[in-house]
């Protein structure tokens, strides 16, 4: 099977958790929270396991990097404990995050053209990151037209903000895997690599919503 299948395959069923999640919601089971706390624990536990694989030499070099990128992820679980308390923020930004992700990852291979940063990612595009930011944004409204029945233009300002920090969330995931000489910081998820790789997006989002909320 390929890894674009693998891609469709695994995103469809996190979608589906995603989902199941909310229904929990819906019969007062804090589900969303508790997903959020998982998610985040996993990414602290491959960026150890990262760490520890990693050449002596290598973490000389980068402790600092390294280091703080890990201080760093128990911020974002601080944060999403926090935000997980109201679940239709957590959401809301999940599908914001995922919307950006399939826009840029879907028209920056359709449509090409220059490269944002190849000595950090060789596959982000300028024409994908534009995308991004406009399919998180179209997300983002949607969400309140279908869960409010009108449109809120605060929503359009959040889809930007929130797509924008996703994407240079996943380059700043590049940037400590290419320190590290790594292509994914895990396997855990066929076609998307481990759960760092696949919820990059949060890495700066979250703890902002959190510094909002507070």
């Amino acid at each position: 099977m390929s890894d674009t299948k693998k891609r469709i395959i695994v995103g469809a069923l996190m979608a589906a958790v995603a989902v199941l999640a909310g229904v929990g919601e819906y019969f007062g089971i804090p589900a969303v929270r508790y997903l959020g706390i998982f998610v985040v624990l996993m990414m602290i536990v491959e960026m150890l396991l990262c760490i520890i694989r990693t050449p002596k030499e290598t973490l000389k070099k980068n402790w600092l990097s390294f280091g703080g990128f890990f201080v760093w992820l128990f911020v974002m679980l601080a944060a999403v404990n926090y935000v997980g308390t109201r679940p239709w923020i957590m959401l809301l930004l999940l599908l914001i995050i995922s919307c950006a992700d399939i826009g840029a990852w879907f028209f920056g291979r359709w449509l090409g053209g220059d490269k944002m940063w190849e000595r950090l990612s060789e596959h982000k595009t300028w024409s994908g990151q534009i995308a991004g930011i406009i399919c998180g944004t179209f997300g983002s409204v949607m969400y309140g037209l279908l869960g409010a029945d009108m449109f809120m233009p605060q929503l359009m300002w959040i889809g930007i903000s929130i797509a924008l920090l996703s994407q240079y969330g996943d380059l700043t995931a590049s940037w400590i895997k290419r320190k590290m000489g790594l292509k994914d910081f895990g396997r855990i998820l066929p076609g998307h690599g481990g759960m760092l790789d696949r919820f990059d997006g949060w890495i700066y989002a979250l703890p902002l919503i959190w510094l909002i909320m507070l």
